[in-house]
C-alpha cells in the first residue's frame, strides 16, 4: 500500500532527526504538493530542521524516497473541494489523495484523522508509526520510546509517554 503524509507527521520525525525512520519502515512515502510548499514556508520561516529535504525529495533528488504528487483526476479535485475550510491545503490535499487512491493517510491533525475515519480511509500518525516499527522488529521499544520522548519535548502532545501502553508488549518497568 502506498502511503501519503501531511506535514505533522513529517514535522515530528524531522524535528528529532529522525526522519529516516518513516523511510526504514515505508520505503517511500508521498507528499502533495501542498505539503511540500507547506515545507518550503517552515524553512523560510526558521525551521531549520527540515532543512536537506530537497536531497530526498523526488523529483528534486532523482533518488529521493519522498516523492511529490498532486490531486489529479476530477474525483479528487472534488472530493478537496468538499472538504472543510478548517483543513490545511496539505491536510485536504493528502487526505482527498488517500480517500481516491486507497493509500495510507499519515497525520497528527485532529480535524484531519477525524474526517480520514468518517471516510474509512486507512490512517496512522507519528505514534503508529513508532508502534508499528516497534512490532516489525526495525527498532526497540527503548528506542521508541527515547524517540517519543524527543518528540513530545518538541512540543507533540502525545495521549501516551510510553508505547507500551499501544503495544502488546511488556514495558521495561512491567517485565516479570
Amino acid at each position: 500500500m502506498s502511503v501519503i503524509s501531511n506535514t505533522t507527521v513529517l514535522s515530528n520525525f524531522a524535528g528529532i532527526g529522525a526522519l529516516d525512520l518513516l523511510r526504514k519502515l515505508y520505503g517511500e512515502i508521498y507528499l502533495s504538493t501542498d505539503v511540500y510548499q507547506e515545507i518550503q514556508r517552515g524553512l523560510e520561516e526558521g525551521y531549520s530542521f527540515y532543512a536537506g529535504i530537497d536531497a530526498i525529495t523526488h523529483p528534486r533528488a532523482e533518488d529521493g524516497w519522498l516523492r511529490l504528487t498532486t490531486l489529479t483526476g476530477q474525483t479528487e479535485v472534488e472530493l478537496f473541494s468538499a472538504l472543510p475550510s478548517q483543513l490545511h491545503a496539505g491536510e485536504a490535499s493528502s487526505l482527498a489523495i488517500a480517500q481516491n487512491r486507497r493509500w495510507l493517510f499519515l497525520t497528527d491533525d485532529n480535524a484531519a484523522r477525524k474526517l480520514a475515519l468518517r471516510r474509512e480511509v486507512a490512517l496512522s500518525g507519528t505514534l503508529g508509526c513508532l508502534a508499528i516499527g516497534v512490532e516489525r522488529k526495525l527498532w526497540a521499544l527503548e528506542e521508541a520510546n527515547r524517540w517519543l520522548r524527543g518528540i513530545i519535548d518538541s512540543g507533540f502532545h502525545s495521549p501516551v509517554a510510553d508505547l507500551a501502553e499501544l503495544l502488546k508488549v511488556p514495558g521495561p518497568d512491567q517485565q516479570s
